[in-house]
């Protein structure tokens, strides 16, 4: 009886040291692995329309074109056609090549007089051509999708463009600002030293795509609140290129850190004006 007590009690015990060492060696593994845990670098925008995942490029060329249409006054007609007409010619990428001569984000040629390749490699430039051509064409408010960009593209296949309207809504109601704090980022933190952070060159290229707009120090005007979040929607997409860790807006913040988390109440945050630091 009492040998097998002991037996008993020497199996548990062995148990027990065996499960103990399996833990320590798996939290010291991962405490002091080689390869740190990667953040995926991601945008989400949400609508009552929807929601897509996007790469952070893609965002930020959505928030671009965006951006050149608020500049040119253009109805959400006018971005909706925009979008689609990207996301399938180059899934919202600057892309520097294509078929024959064609590059950029329209794909457009430099042959058939749309500009060098390198001015159409430039989004804002290539937004500007396109929405130049499309307010040409008769009517297009009112055109299916798909014609009214075709008017545009003289594409092989002008149906192509019909399949992307749904996603181009959601964008359109996104970036614009139509639907506030729609647009979220994050990235991994910088694996060297991080670099200063560059709002004066955020505020100087969000200018050359939106116009003329108010700027003192780290603050941007926003005179209606539509036009605060697309200049928020814009930033927060830029917030990686140009190093940003906060931006405020109407009474919300998003912070590169907590990227994940989406945009937070801020008390501080002011109604008319977006703050990048």
């Amino acid at each position: 009886m009492r040998r097998g007590i002991s037996i008993g009690v020497i199996t548990i015990a062995v148990i027990v040291i065996v499960l103990a060492v399996a833990i320590t060696a798996a939290v010291y593994w991962v405490l002091n692995r080689t390869e740190p845990f990667v953040l995926v670098e991601r945008c989400h925008v949400t609508t009552p329309g929807g929601r897509l995942d996007l790469e952070i490029e893609q965002a930020e060329i959505a928030s671009t074109i965006a951006a050149v249409a608020e500049r040119r006054k253009l109805s959400q007609r006018a971005v909706v056609i925009a979008y689609a007409t990207a996301l399938q010619e180059s899934k919202l990428v600057n892309i520097p090549f294509g078929d024959r001569d064609s590059v950029g984000i329209f794909q457009q040629r430099p042959s058939q007089g749309w500009g060098t390749a390198e001015q159409l490699l430039d989004p804002v430039y290539a937004t500007n051509k396109f929405f130049a051509a499309l307010v040409k064409v008769k009517g297009y408010r009112k055109l299916p999708l798909h014609e009214a960009a075709q008017e545009v593209q003289r594409s092989a296949d002008g149906t192509a463009y019909a399949q992307h309207e749904e996603d181009a809504k959601i964008l359109a109601a996104a970036f614009t600002g139509r639907v506030p704090k729609a647009v979220n980022c994050w990235f991994p933190p910088p694996s060297a030293t991080p670099k200063p952070a560059k709002p004066g060159a955020a505020r100087k290229e969000l200018v050359r795509a939106l116009g003329a707009t108010a700027t003192t120090g780290t603050v941007i005007s926003a005179p209606s609140t539509r036009r605060g979040w697309l200049i928020a929607a814009w930033s927060v997409s830029h917030a990686q290129e140009y190093g940003l860790r906060r931006i405020r807006f109407n009474g919300l913040t998003w912070t590169a850190n907590g990227g994940q988390d989406g945009w937070r109440d801020d008390k501080e945050a002011a109604q008319r004006q977006v703050e990048l630091t």
